[in-house]
């Protein structure tokens, strides 16, 4: 009942007329700059930042509760709407919802986005309120090993899983890893595929291969097949923004298996909400393929719950093992640690007893970020599907435009041009020739967190390999690997020998 308790005391701080309308001021603002290609949601927090200072902590945080979440819904409306997620926490959902904006859903996609990131956070921020301790000690469990068994249960899984040619799937995670051991190697201090280029050292960033592999390869496969085959019009701008009875029952249990995903991940450090979000798309492909009519590929609107659901609750679980433990567990609660530091604050069990008027206001205003969100989110759904009655050579080239300043505005790097069109036509080339996207992203985002957990395994073992297998952790996670690795193999071969009788 004590955190009952202090949770009304933070809600009656966070519902005062000043509050709310920094509340509605974060969410907008947020949503904006989540909508540009290229900067996403961390961007939203970092921009905005400076605009904070003038406020008092208590309004500063609780406007940054409406941009942390109203970066991320930013994120997965121009993923579904142009195939060009602001952030990669958005890439699983951009599959499926481009192909329902391509269908003319895009406003039911969008509201699918809206309820599942309200319905995400929701129930991870509950638990935020009532079990933060515990949550906080999973995440002192996972250990080098156990993260790389979790980036290879990741790799494996969808690489198998998103494309029906396990060769094609692997190809593409190759892909992927190959752009992210690009770079100085962090251990040894070598250079590593740079070709002597000195802006290469750092790597290529996460948001030149996400921009070049789905918004330019996208508008380079369109340009290619404008005036040979009549391309599909978009549609979903006359839709309704709502779901109907059928569409929601549909929805419902993705959404319920994406938060079940996305609320450990938010107290495991694996960079964001990436692994969930991958983790619960791949999971609804799995289902999707024991349907007699299967949707994925076609628009799958649980191709949008799942992952939409897995990411709002990883953010929610996130800001508690900010506030708990002090521990940014993404790229977006690494910039709030800087902002909770700007405030003369350090996060960490201390911060409930030193600040907890402020603590508890802050995570009151998440539960009011959240609906806030979905009140100004839902009757805008056909408004931001007005962006598909762009003439097609006007839009695409506008993508173009923007995904172009939004790769310059974050590095200010002329090289970093250069890759993102070098990359988009190797994106190009996997459409033209069937590869999937998903395994790329995936190779990128996982593919240092795997290798950096690998070798310190194994310095930290001296060699010895049986360390990667010597947790219940590792045996659960490469136990359930190998269960869905056979599953998909039996499947395929029992589907196979159906369509050949």
């Amino acid at each position: 009942m004590d955190s009952l308790d202090l949770l009304l005391g933070g809600f009656a701080q966070a519902l005062t007329p000043m509050n709310l309308l920094w509340v509605f001021v974060g969410a907008f603002l947020g949503t904006a700059v989540g909508v540009l290609p290229g900067l996403g949601s961390a961007m939203a927090v970092a921009l905005l930042l400076p605009v904070t200072f003038s406020l008092d902590p208590t309004g500063a945080f609780i406007m940054f509760a409406g941009v942390y979440f109203g970066g991320l819904f930013g994120d997965s409306t121009m993923g579904i709407l142009m195939n060009t997620p602001g952030g990669s926490t958005a890439i699983a959902t951009s599959f499926e919802g481009h192909r329902m904006a391509k269908r003319g859903r895009a406003p039911q996609a969008l509201a699918t986005s809206a309820i599942g990131a309200f319905i995400g956070g929701l129930i991870a921020t509950t638990l935020v309120v009532f079990f933060a301790p515990s949550l906080a000690d999973l995440a002192i469990n996972f250990g080098p090993a156990e993260y790389f068994a979790l980036a290879i249960f990741a790799f494996m899984a969808v690489a198998s899983v998103v494309s029906d040619s396990v060769l094609k799937g692997l190809a593409a995670l190759l892909i992927g890893l190959s752009f992210a051991v690009v770079g100085i190697d962090g251990i040894t201090g070598t250079q590593r595929f740079t070709l002597g280029v000195p802006e290469l050292f750092d790597g290529v960033s996460i948001i030149v291969i996400t921009v070049g592999v789905l918004a330019l390869g996208e508008v380079f496969y369109v340009a290619s097949r404008i005036h040979r085959t009549r391309v599909q019009e978009m549609g979903g701008v006359t839709g309704r923004p709502y779901l109907s009875r059928r569409e929601f029952r549909e929805a419902i249990p993705a959404w319920l298996r994406g938060t079940g995903f996305g609320v450990p991940f938010g107290v495991i450090p694996v960079g964001g909400a990436e692994v969930p979000t991958f983790m619960a798309y791949s999971a609804e492909r799995r289902l999707d393929r024991r349907r007699k009519d299967p949707q994925f590929g076609h628009g799958a609107i649980r191709g949008v719950a799942g992952p939409e659901a897995a990411g709002n609750a990883t953010s929610g679980t996130a800001m508690g093992a900010l506030l708990a433990m002090g521990l940014p567990t993404s790229a977006t609660a690494a910039i709030m640690l800087a902002a909770f530091q700007q405030y003369g604050l350090q996060p960490g069990p201390l911060l409930f007893e030193r600040n907890a008027d402020l603590v508890w206001a802050l995570l009151a205003s998440l539960f009011v970020g959240l609906l806030m969100l979905l009140i100004l989110n839902l009757p805008f759904a056909p408004v931001w599907a007005k962006l598909l009655l762009i003439p097609r050579l006007y839009l695409y080239a506008g993508i173009t435009v923007f995904c172009a300043l939004g790769v310059y505005a974050t590095s200010a790097a002329v090289t970093d041009l250069l890759l993102v069109f070098g990359i988009g036509f190797v994106g190009f080339l996997m459409r033209r020739y069937g590869f999937p996207l998903a395994p790329v992203m995936i190779g990128v985002v996982l593919g240092p967190l795997a290798e950096t957990s690998l070798r310190n395994a194994m310095m930290s073992s001296g060699g010895d390999a049986s360390v990667l297998v010597g947790s219940p952790i590792t045996w659960t996670l490469y136990g359930v690997l190998l269960a869905v690795l056979v599953y998909t193999a039996f499947s395929r071969v029992r589907n196979r020998t159906r369509a050949d009788t």
